[in-house]
Protein backbone atom coordinates (compact mmCIF):
# COMPACT_ATOMS: atom_id res chain seq x y z
CA UNK A 1 0.00 0.00 0.00
CA UNK A 2 1.35 3.54 -0.27
CA UNK A 3 0.70 7.09 0.73
CA UNK A 4 -2.03 7.91 -1.81
CA UNK A 5 -3.75 4.93 -1.75
CA UNK A 6 -4.28 5.07 2.08
CA UNK A 7 -5.28 8.97 1.63
CA UNK A 8 -7.67 7.82 -0.54
CA UNK A 9 -9.24 5.02 1.99
CA UNK A 10 -8.95 7.88 4.76
CA UNK A 11 -8.99 11.95 2.90
CA UNK A 12 -8.75 13.44 6.51
CA UNK A 13 -5.58 11.89 7.27
CA UNK A 14 -4.00 14.86 5.84
CA UNK A 15 0.10 15.21 5.99
CA UNK A 16 -0.86 12.43 9.10
CA UNK A 17 -0.71 9.87 6.49
CA UNK A 18 2.56 9.58 6.50
CA UNK A 19 2.50 8.28 10.62
CA UNK A 20 0.45 5.53 9.46
CA UNK A 21 1.61 4.36 6.34
CA UNK A 22 5.19 2.46 7.33
CA UNK A 23 3.30 0.82 10.50
CA UNK A 24 0.49 -0.38 8.54
CA UNK A 25 2.76 -2.03 6.25
CA UNK A 26 5.12 -3.19 8.56
CA UNK A 27 2.09 -5.12 10.26
CA UNK A 28 0.74 -6.27 7.38
CA UNK A 29 4.00 -8.28 5.95
CA UNK A 30 4.42 -9.53 9.75
CA UNK A 31 1.12 -11.15 9.62
CA UNK A 32 1.10 -11.79 6.15
CA UNK A 33 -2.06 -10.11 5.74
CA UNK A 34 -0.47 -9.71 2.07
CA UNK A 35 -3.70 -10.42 -0.64
CA UNK A 36 -5.77 -7.66 -1.70
CA UNK A 37 -8.80 -9.17 -0.36
CA UNK A 38 -6.64 -9.59 2.71
CA UNK A 39 -5.53 -5.92 3.11
CA UNK A 40 -8.85 -4.68 2.26
CA UNK A 41 -10.63 -6.49 4.66
CA UNK A 42 -7.97 -5.78 7.33
CA UNK A 43 -7.58 -1.87 6.32
CA UNK A 44 -11.58 -1.29 6.31
CA UNK A 45 -11.97 -2.68 9.98
CA UNK A 46 -8.98 -0.09 11.08
CA UNK A 47 -10.20 2.56 9.37
CA UNK A 48 -14.01 2.14 11.02
CA UNK A 49 -12.43 1.22 14.42
CA UNK A 50 -10.25 3.91 14.52
CA UNK A 51 -12.35 6.75 13.13
CA UNK A 52 -10.10 6.82 9.96
CA UNK A 53 -7.47 6.51 12.28
CA UNK A 54 -7.36 9.40 13.60
CA UNK A 55 -8.96 7.50 17.34
CA UNK A 56 -6.04 5.94 18.97
CA UNK A 57 -7.64 5.80 22.76
CA UNK A 58 -10.71 4.49 23.29
CA UNK A 59 -13.41 7.05 23.47
CA UNK A 60 -15.60 6.50 27.16
CA UNK A 61 -17.26 9.75 27.25
CA UNK A 62 -20.85 8.39 27.27
CA UNK A 63 -24.03 9.67 28.34
CA UNK A 64 -26.15 7.65 31.42
CA UNK A 65 -28.95 6.37 28.56
CA UNK A 66 -26.17 5.35 26.48
CA UNK A 67 -23.63 3.17 29.35
CA UNK A 68 -26.85 1.27 30.32
CA UNK A 69 -27.46 0.30 26.80
CA UNK A 70 -23.98 -0.39 25.64
CA UNK A 71 -22.46 -1.79 29.03
CA UNK A 72 -25.32 -3.72 30.31
CA UNK A 73 -26.71 -7.03 29.50
CA UNK A 74 -28.87 -10.05 30.51
CA UNK A 75 -26.21 -11.55 32.37
CA UNK A 76 -24.44 -8.84 34.03
CA UNK A 77 -25.70 -5.56 35.29
CA UNK A 78 -22.63 -3.35 35.20
CA UNK A 79 -24.67 0.30 35.67
CA UNK A 80 -27.49 0.78 37.98
CA UNK A 81 -29.43 3.93 37.27
CA UNK A 82 -27.62 5.87 39.77
CA UNK A 83 -23.99 4.64 38.26
CA UNK A 84 -24.86 5.66 35.44
CA UNK A 85 -26.15 9.26 36.49
CA UNK A 86 -23.26 9.37 38.72
CA UNK A 87 -20.22 8.80 36.36
CA UNK A 88 -22.38 9.47 32.74
CA UNK A 89 -22.44 12.69 30.74
CA UNK A 90 -25.01 15.01 31.79
CA UNK A 91 -25.31 18.82 31.03
CA UNK A 92 -24.48 19.37 34.92
CA UNK A 93 -20.95 17.79 34.58
CA UNK A 94 -18.30 15.60 31.99
CA UNK A 95 -18.36 12.16 32.10
CA UNK A 96 -15.83 10.25 34.47
CA UNK A 97 -14.43 8.19 32.01
CA UNK A 98 -12.06 6.47 34.18
CA UNK A 99 -14.91 5.52 36.25
CA UNK A 100 -16.84 4.35 33.51
CA UNK A 101 -13.79 2.30 31.80
CA UNK A 102 -12.73 0.90 35.78
CA UNK A 103 -16.77 -0.23 35.79
CA UNK A 104 -17.31 -1.30 32.62
CA UNK A 105 -14.10 -3.50 32.20
CA UNK A 106 -13.83 -5.05 35.93
CA UNK A 107 -13.42 -8.53 36.68
CA UNK A 108 -13.28 -9.66 32.88
CA UNK A 109 -10.59 -9.86 30.38
CA UNK A 110 -7.90 -10.87 33.19
CA UNK A 111 -8.63 -7.29 34.51
CA UNK A 112 -9.41 -7.27 38.25
CA UNK A 113 -12.07 -5.63 40.64
CA UNK A 114 -13.37 -1.91 40.43
CA UNK A 115 -10.71 -0.76 42.89
CA UNK A 116 -7.81 -2.11 40.75
CA UNK A 117 -7.64 0.43 37.97
CA UNK A 118 -7.19 -2.42 35.14
CA UNK A 119 -10.55 -1.26 33.37
CA UNK A 120 -8.84 1.92 32.85
CA UNK A 121 -5.18 1.00 32.87
CA UNK A 122 -6.18 -1.66 29.86
CA UNK A 123 -8.82 0.55 27.87
CA UNK A 124 -9.03 0.28 24.34
CA UNK A 125 -6.20 1.21 22.51
CA UNK A 126 -4.28 1.19 19.11
CA UNK A 127 -6.44 1.24 15.46
CA UNK A 128 -8.44 -2.05 16.91
CA UNK A 129 -9.19 -1.04 20.06
CA UNK A 130 -6.68 -3.36 22.40
CA UNK A 131 -8.61 -4.08 25.61
CA UNK A 132 -8.35 -5.84 28.75
CA UNK A 133 -5.30 -6.82 31.03
CA UNK A 134 -5.08 -10.83 29.08
CA UNK A 135 -5.15 -9.57 25.57
CA UNK A 136 -2.50 -6.54 26.76
CA UNK A 137 -0.33 -9.82 28.67
CA UNK A 138 -0.54 -11.91 25.60
CA UNK A 139 0.00 -9.62 22.63
CA UNK A 140 2.99 -8.04 24.69
CA UNK A 141 4.33 -11.36 24.91
CA UNK A 142 4.09 -12.32 21.19
CA UNK A 143 5.74 -8.99 19.99
CA UNK A 144 8.10 -8.86 22.47
CA UNK A 145 6.92 -5.69 24.55
CA UNK A 146 6.10 -4.82 27.68
CA UNK A 147 2.32 -3.82 27.42
CA UNK A 148 1.33 -4.82 30.78
CA UNK A 149 3.30 -1.97 33.06
CA UNK A 150 3.41 0.47 29.46
CA UNK A 151 0.42 -0.02 27.95
CA UNK A 152 0.32 3.46 26.40
CA UNK A 153 2.68 2.08 23.94
CA UNK A 154 -0.70 0.72 22.29
CA UNK A 155 -1.82 3.95 21.37
CA UNK A 156 1.25 4.45 19.33
CA UNK A 157 1.14 4.33 15.36
CA UNK A 158 4.33 1.35 15.14
CA UNK A 159 2.89 -0.49 18.32
CA UNK A 160 -0.88 0.16 17.55
CA UNK A 161 -1.11 -1.31 13.86
CA UNK A 162 1.11 -4.58 15.10
CA UNK A 163 -1.05 -4.76 18.13
CA UNK A 164 -3.98 -5.09 15.86
CA UNK A 165 -2.41 -7.26 13.17
CA UNK A 166 -1.65 -9.65 16.21
CA UNK A 167 -5.03 -9.49 17.05
CA UNK A 168 -6.34 -10.30 13.46
CA UNK A 169 -3.45 -13.23 13.26
CA UNK A 170 -4.69 -14.84 16.49
CA UNK A 171 -8.39 -14.44 15.52
CA UNK A 172 -9.68 -14.08 18.86
CA UNK A 173 -13.37 -14.94 19.31
CA UNK A 174 -13.17 -17.32 15.94
CA UNK A 175 -9.72 -19.04 17.03
CA UNK A 176 -8.39 -18.89 13.53
CA UNK A 177 -6.68 -15.88 11.31
CA UNK A 178 -8.88 -13.69 10.39
CA UNK A 179 -6.61 -13.81 7.10
CA UNK A 180 -8.66 -16.65 6.40
CA UNK A 181 -12.18 -15.29 6.89
CA UNK A 182 -10.71 -12.83 4.80
CA UNK A 183 -9.68 -14.99 1.90
CA UNK A 184 -13.71 -15.86 1.44
CA UNK A 185 -15.33 -12.41 2.27
CA UNK A 186 -16.92 -13.12 4.84
CA UNK A 187 -17.22 -9.48 6.13
CA UNK A 188 -19.77 -9.98 8.55
CA UNK A 189 -17.60 -12.51 10.54
CA UNK A 190 -15.12 -10.33 10.29
CA UNK A 191 -17.01 -7.86 11.98
CA UNK A 192 -18.22 -10.26 14.76
CA UNK A 193 -14.67 -11.08 15.58
CA UNK A 194 -12.92 -8.08 15.95
CA UNK A 195 -15.95 -5.85 17.41
CA UNK A 196 -17.96 -8.48 19.05
CA UNK A 197 -21.22 -7.86 17.37
CA UNK A 198 -22.48 -6.18 14.06
CA UNK A 199 -22.40 -2.03 14.86
CA UNK A 200 -21.19 -0.56 11.94
CA UNK A 201 -20.92 -3.60 9.34
CA UNK A 202 -22.39 -1.13 6.49
CA UNK A 203 -20.00 0.46 6.96
CA UNK A 204 -17.39 -1.92 7.37
CA UNK A 205 -18.61 -3.51 3.58
CA UNK A 206 -18.39 -0.63 2.19
CA UNK A 207 -14.97 0.33 3.53
CA UNK A 208 -14.01 -3.02 2.17
CA UNK A 209 -15.17 -2.45 -1.17
CA UNK A 210 -13.89 0.74 -1.14
CA UNK A 211 -10.47 -0.46 -0.24
CA UNK A 212 -10.43 -3.12 -2.65
CA UNK A 213 -10.82 -1.02 -5.35
CA UNK A 214 -8.16 1.22 -4.59
CA UNK A 215 -5.75 -1.46 -3.94
CA UNK A 216 -6.27 -3.02 -7.39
Amino acid sequence: MNRSQLLSLSPGLGARVDVFIEPLNVAMKRFEIDTPARQAAFLAQVLHESLGLTRMTENLNYSPAALIATFNTRQAIRFTTDAAALYGRTAHHPANQQMIANTAYANRMGNGSIESGDGWRYRGRGPGQLTGKDNYTACGEALGLDLVNCPDQVAEPTVGCLAFAWFWDKGNRTGKSLNLVADIGKIDRLSLAVNGGSHGLAERIALTQRALEVLA
